[in-house]
């Protein structure tokens, strides 16, 4: 079972007031009804689904519509359940926002379908039982999406999302059009507005095991990248050693900084640090990590001038 599914059998296991169910239903119908044939129809794969939305009709207009099953051609094997309203049910689809009394569609709901915010959660709750799906964070990236076919519905489904803060998108597509969230927080705020506490409880385990997993990975990454950069710049003091010893440089340095030179030999994997504590504690004499740095940074400028000199006689 997805986890897309397994939200939307949640969603219809919860108890909701009347004008909630008014939002859920006008929502539904919009956008998952087709609206080119003499009746309005609905589809779905899930019968689940389609008793859940025959249960709220029959709730709020004591109406029942008979519910078919279709054959799939989208080369499934699932059978497709379809219930369709009558275009005759018109002060039904005129109280649920569908259309007015002249019988025009509206693009969009009137004002008393989304009146608070409970109302705007069901409607959104409608939205993504018709037409959502939700990304499992286990398997995939985290998205949220919602496929509008009409543009005026789309952008207010993005108005109503972002009513929450959700920093909704959409993006035109082919046939309609994608109000999409890909931020993982944002998805886990709107779960909570689906009503879905375990699918929240379910999908913020996941998330707080890859964050944790990440921020380790990029720890990780760090620390490899700072042991990457000590053997480089230890190998570099190793190349000034050996230019200085081969051109008999050694007596051009101070007993301090020969002693660092020495060391560095001795301890070529070590960083900076490691080897000014090493030089601190075998030599009972203090010596910073900036101390250590100035002395290499002689080391440096001998063997460069030494590198010139091969270079000019060359």
């Amino acid at each position: 079972m997805s986890f897309t599914i397994r939200i939307k059998e949640e969603m219809t296991e919860r108890e909701k007031s009347k004008p909630v169910l008014l939002a859920l239903l006008s929502s539904y119908i919009r956008n998952n009804g087709d609206f080119s044939k003499p009746e309005i129809t609905m589809t779905t794969e899930n019968k689940f689904l389609i008793d859940y939305i025959q249960e709220i009709i029959n709730q709020l207009y004591q109406k029942k519509f008979d519910v078919e099953v279709i054959e799939n051609l989208n080369f499934s094997k699932k059978e497709l359940y379809q219930i369709s309203i009558p275009k005759t049910e018109n002060k039904m689809l005129e109280d649920l926002g569908i259309w007015n009394a002249k019988e025009e569609y509206l693009p969009i709901p009137p004002e008393y379908i989304v009146g608070g915010n409970e109302e705007i959660r069901g409607y959104l709750q409608g939205a993504f039982l018709g037409v959502g799906s939700i990304n499992d964070p286990k398997t995939s990236g985290y998205h949220m999406e919602l496929l509008a076919s009409q543009s005026e519905e789309a952008v207010f489904l993005q108005k109503l999302l972002n009513i929450f803060d959700l920093n909704a998108k959409i993006l035109s597509r082919e046939k309609g059009y994608m109000i999409y969230i890909k931020e993982a927080e944002k998805i886990s705020d709107f779960i909570k507005i689906l009503d879905a506490s375990k699918a929240v409880m379910y999908y913020e385990d996941v998330r707080v095991y890859h964050d944790k997993k990440n921020k380790t990975n990029r720890l990780n990454n760090c620390e490899q990248a700072n042991m990457d950069k000590v053997i480089q710049n230890a190998t570099f003091q190793l190349e000034d050693i050996e230019i200085i010893e081969k051109n008999d440089g050694l007596g051009l340095l101070d007993d301090k900084v020969r002693e660092t030179l020495q060391y560095r030999k001795k301890y070529p994997e070590s960083s900076l640090k490691e080897l000014a504590e090493i030089i601190s504690l075998e030599t009972n004499k203090s010596i910073t990590k900036s101390g250590l740095n100035h002395r290499l940074k002689k080391i440096r400028d001998l063997a460069s001038r030494f590198r010139k000199m091969e270079k000019q006689e060359k």
